[in-house]
């Protein structure tokens, strides 16, 4: 009788690692990162212990792989895409904006897990960190493209600019938007691009030569 074919091996790892990594989210979302083992997380993904070391030497090696898997399942690549796609610096914050209202609630509850306990658990405080660095290289790229067209609003700066872009991506604001004062996700990218462009944008310069009647 003729054995059938076994899944290849790395297509059966791979699919070992995405359960893994949607496990961690599950008791992220659920329990927070205190109920985060590497015990816990093989019984969720339903496989052993062993399996679960097998891909991830340590917790925090599995709690920082979140990171890029978040990224993958969500879309984040490609949302940004939108961003960078954009015409000029004003209609790249403003896309921002959207981006934060499309992407972000798709990760809410693992942010506010992490949030909640990064103080007190290391591995918490590493993709915090990850993540924060990430925002903050995006919000720098942003203030720089506005810098460089002439259309970043004094006094603002690059770095001063990025920074409070950076803390307005704020976990706390969107939940209470959209869960508090139940603006739906559209109306939340609007309106944070209505205030990022009226906070961060100076008017276009007028053109070489005109603006104006001549002299009398």
């Amino acid at each position: 009788m003729t054995r059938p074919i076994d899944e290849p091996r790395n297509a059966r790892s791979r699919r070992t690692r995405s359960a893994i990594l949607a496990a961690t989210r599950e008791l992220l979302e659920e329990r927070g990162p205190g109920a985060l083992s590497m015990a816990a997380v093989a019984d969720r993904a339903g496989t052993s212990r062993r399996g679960v070391y097998l891909h991830f030497a340590s917790r925090t090696e599995l709690v920082t792989a979140l990171f890029d898997y978040l990224a993958e399942t969500e879309g984040l690549h490609t949302s940004l895409a939108r961003v960078w796609a954009a015409p000029d610096g004003p209609a790249a914050l403003a896309e921002w904006a959207r981006h934060l209202a499309r992407y972000h609630p798709r990760v809410l509850a693992v942010d506010q897990a992490v949030r909640r306990v990064r103080r007190e658990d290391p591995d918490a405080e590493l993709h915090h960190a990850r993540a924060a660095a990430s925002q903050l290289a995006h919000c720098r790229r942003l203030t720089e493209w506005l810098a460089r067209e002439g259309r970043l609003a004094p006094p603002w700066t690059p770095g001063t600019a990025a920074d409070l872009l950076r803390a307005l991506v704020s976990s706390d604001v969107i939940e209470t938007l959209l869960d508090e004062r139940e603006w739906t996700a559209a109306e939340l990218g609007d309106r944070l691009a209505l205030l990022y462009t009226r906070t961060f944008v100076a008017p276009a310069p007028l053109p070489q030569g005109g603006g104006g009647a001549a002299p009398a």
